[in-house]
């Protein structure tokens, strides 16, 4: 866990079980498999933006960029994580079948 907090922020760690849980939604729908990932990071994105420009307390420009990259980064890792718990849970229950 502590890995994970170095580089993702704590205050988005509640995006990985969000965005799984919107992962299983997505499987569940007509959306083709391969899109999932794709449709996980931009979601993950723009919730990763909205949270970092909510919490900036000076608008100037280098802190409107920052907030940029926070929310691509941040999002992407987030997005990464959930696909990644989604592939260890189906290895497991994979094996226990």
């Amino acid at each position: 866990m502590e890995q994970l907090t170095n580089y993702i922020n704590p205050e988005l760690l509640i995006l990985i079980p969000v965005l799984y849980i919107i992962g299983v939604g997505l499987k569940k729908s007509q959306l083709n498999d391969k899109h999932i990932p794709l449709v996980l990071g931009i979601v993950g994105v723009v919730l990763a933006a909205i949270w970092t420009v909510a919490t900036m307390e000076v608008y100037t420009l280098h802190t409107v960029l920052m907030g940029i990259f926070m929310g691509l980064t941040q999002g992407i890792l987030a997005a990464g994580a959930s696909v990644y718990v989604h592939q260890l849970i189906k290895q497991e229950t994979t094996k226990t079948e």
